[in-house]
């Protein structure tokens, strides 16, 4: 099982700029809202598409989804790591958590 973070530990390493966020929903839920900064990428993409968006398989990179029932942050989180990704860590409580504690998002709507 992929290591978890808190929303403290992420939202001090997004500050920092020391960790790649992966949002695991699907592109229209990311267009609306994601954690600053983060990439979309899912779970039936990771094979095509993992090592153009995270070059760097030792990279710091947390995945996450909805909320802790959902199960696309996990699953991504497997893939990558089965394709040697060394430093991944998943925010179980997802954007649901984020948002519900005032924290900043991003959203591509419009754009």
């Amino acid at each position: 099982m992929t290591a978890l973070i808190s929303r403290e530990e992420l939202q001090a390493a997004i500050t920092a700029g020391t960790v790649i966020v992966v949002d695991t929903l699907p592109a229209e839920y990311y267009a609306k809202q994601h954690l600053p900064g983060a990439i979309n990428l899912v779970e039936a993409d990771v094979a095509t598409r993992a090592a153009e968006l995270l070059p760097d398989r030792a990279a710091a990179i947390v995945t996450y989804c909805a909320n802790a029932a959902c199960g696309n942050s996990q699953a991504v989180a497997t893939k990558l790591e089965q394709l040697g990704y060394r430093n991944v860590r998943k925010y179980r409580e997802g954007i649901q958590d984020w948002v519900a504690a005032g924290l900043p998002v991003e959203s591509r709507v419009g754009s």
